[in-house]
């Protein structure tokens, strides 16, 4: 929307001009009275200005000045033009600063959702552009702020219940033991045995926990070196048969015959692989194998797949299973002792290497896939598979 002046403002601006006008005239009167008689009463001033007129001739037909009168009422015109021109726009500037400055006053008293509606000319506008950026920017780092708020609340409201309800199982059977409620020494062997296993899930939990927060930081520390992402598979694929082989699961390695190499972390990047392997492991129900696959998308980004042919993730959970401490199914948690933390440390890890990863589930297959730049300085952008 074009800047308007208001009435009011219109008619101040009018009532400006009339007077710089009626200012200039009575100005502009005295100074040819004054001029006019300091001429007559000064005979040499006088006949030097005739014959300075004399002298002057304009145009073919040798035009001379008929007056000096005249010649000083077309210059104090024009310039009595100039004046009222900039004192117009000056006034004119001011009234627009003077609308800026009231909107600037209503978006801080709490209005954040308001921009500067209308468009000025020249550096107004600049102004103007970078009050409304400024304002955006503003509510972004308010929003984010709120963001990380509800992000950190929600941490520490998950934590809590999932130490919770291993802490109350352990306390519970512990207690029984204090208590001496145990009718043998197998009882005591049970109770003490749960407490144990109930411990290494506390402890599970808390490692899970500290490695996200740590992979979670932007100046992380990432050991960079040259690895050959594909003998990196073959390796990991080797040492998950035996786990596989219990599952009734085969795992197969795709990979390019020649040495697929990148600049990445490997102990990070391993990391991420075997969260992935063991999620398909324990929650690829009724399949028969693990595909690991790799191969180079050009010269400046690789591609790896971690695969399944078990039971699809349902579409509704698809865009949540890298939440952190989400879960498919919690009973399904409960029998794996699954945290919830480990696709979320899988995305961290590979947002490090600058890198993404996204899911896709079918009847047939799930897919994570992951994007990898080959140098780490470059960054790979998000793309919807």
């Amino acid at each position: 929307m074009k800047f308007q002046l208001t009435g009011r403002e219109k008619s101040e601006l009018f009532g400006e001009g009339v007077v710089t006008v009626i200012l200039l005239l009575l100005l502009n009167m005295s100074i040819y009275v004054i001029l006019k008689q300091i001429i007559d009463i000064n005979p040499y001033l006088s006949s030097e200005i005739f014959q300075i007129k004399m002298s002057l001739t304009f145009g073919p037909h040798n035009l001379q000045l008929w007056s000096w009168g005249w010649l000083f009422i077309v210059f104090m015109l024009v310039v009595d033009i100039f004046i009222v021109y900039w004192r117009l726009i000056r006034r004119y500037r001011q009234m627009q600063l003077r609308h800026v400055i009231a909107e600037l006053h209503y978006i801080a008293s709490g209005h954040f959702s308001h921009r500067i509606p209308f468009t000025l000319s020249g550096q107004m506008q600049r102004v103007v552009e970078s009050v409304n950026a400024l304002v955006d920017s503003t509510i972004n780092a308010m929003e984010e702020e709120r963001k990380i708020e509800r992000s950190k609340d929600e941490l520490i409201t998950n934590v809590s219940h999932d130490i919770r309800t291993p802490l109350t199982s352990i306390i519970g059977y512990l207690g029984l033991i204090e208590d001496k409620q145990y009718q043998s020494e197998e009882d005591l062997l049970k109770y003490t045995h749960t407490a144990y296993l109930k411990s290494k899930q506390m402890k599970s939990l808390v490692d899970d926990l500290f490695e996200y927060t740590k992979v979670r930081q932007t100046d992380a520390p990432v050991n960079i070196s040259t690895i050959d992402i594909g003998a990196m598979l073959e390796q990991l694929g080797a040492s998950f048969e035996l786990e596989a082989s219990k599952k009734q699961m085969q795992i197969e390695v795709t990979t390019p015959k020649e040495p697929l190499l990148i600049e990445a972390d490997p102990e990070k990047l391993a990391r991420v692989f075997n969260n992935l392997i063991s999620n398909g492991l324990k929650y690829g129900k009724g399949g028969k194998h693990i595909y690991l696959k790799a191969h180079s998308l050009g010269e400046k980004e690789v591609e790896l797949v971690v695969a399944n042919d078990g039971e699809p993730i349902p579409k509704k959970a698809l865009a949540q299973v890298f939440d952190r401490f989400y879960r498919v199914e919690s009973s399904r948690s409960k029998e794996t002792g699954g945290t919830g933390l480990g696709l979320a440390i899988a995305q961290s890890i590979v947002e490090l290497h600058h890198g993404y990863i996204y899911v896709e589930s079918d009847e047939y297959l799930t897919s994570f896939t992951l994007r990898l730049p080959v140098k780490h300085a470059d960054f790979v952008k998000p793309q919807n598979p």
